[in-house]
């Protein structure tokens, strides 16, 4: 079928090292985005209208902003401007915690303000104090109308990490690439066989959390 080429020497294990890149970036941006989000989303609750405005401002601004003029502003941006050379990987990492933050701070923020606010009276009247009342009323309530979103975006950050190839990172993407150049004239529809290996990659890590998503949004509806 003209895909035995991914079968010779150490084609495989080369994507299984580049997937390991892209997971490896996801799941450090994911664990930071999380505290980062949350107290983001805490902060939009704020009376204070500055903080607001300023929350509001930096969130307009990740949402508008390509991911990938977000990725060449850290990178090279930040290497002409103020001589920081951050590596591929961790100008990646800068990014994704930013924007994922951000997005996941939204999230919170509007978990938190569907709560209705009888279960704040009721809280009040069985004599629980604030603080007791946002850690045993609302925020479990939040938690679990949070959970469905915050998996989908995991998801996104997973996806769009395939960006990171354009700033020197060898994820998988990248990987793949080069297999491509190198089986070019050996094997000239060895484009094909390896985005659709790519593709079935990506599927495997991505399908079982649309999976989890959407079992989490049955269970809390």
């Amino acid at each position: 079928m003209g895909a035995e080429f991914l079968f010779q020497g150490a084609t495989i294990s080369r994507l299984l090292v580049g997937l390991g890149v892209t997971l490896r970036i996801s799941l450090v941006s994911v664990v930071l985005s999380v505290p980062v989000g949350v107290v983001m989303g805490v902060l939009f609750l704020q009376r204070n209208p500055i903080l607001r405005a300023l929350l509001r401002v930096y969130l307009d601004f990740i949402r508008v902003m390509p991911q990938l003029v977000l990725l060449f502003l850290v990178f090279f941006g930040s290497a002409s401007a103020f001589g920081w050379n951050f590596s591929g990987e961790t100008a990646s990492v800068i990014v994704f915690v930013a924007w994922g933050a951000a997005e996941l701070g939204d999230l919170v923020r509007a978990a938190l303000e569907s709560i209705p606010r009888s279960q704040y009276d009721s809280a009040y009247a069985l004599g629980l104090t604030s603080r007791q009342t946002f850690l045993r009323v609302v925020l479990p309530q939040a938690l679990r109308r949070l959970l469905p979103p915050s998996v989908n975006l995991i998801t996104r950050i997973v996806k769009t990490t395939s960006l990171c190839m354009l700033i020197g990172v060898v994820e998988v993407v990248r990987v793949g690439q080069q297999i491509i150049d190198y089986n070019r004239f050996d094997y000239p529809q060895s484009a094909l066989v390896t985005y659709a290996a790519l593709a079935l990659l990506y599927f495997v890590i991505c399908w079982p959390l649309s999976l989890l998503s959407r079992w989490l949004e049955k269970r809390s509806s």
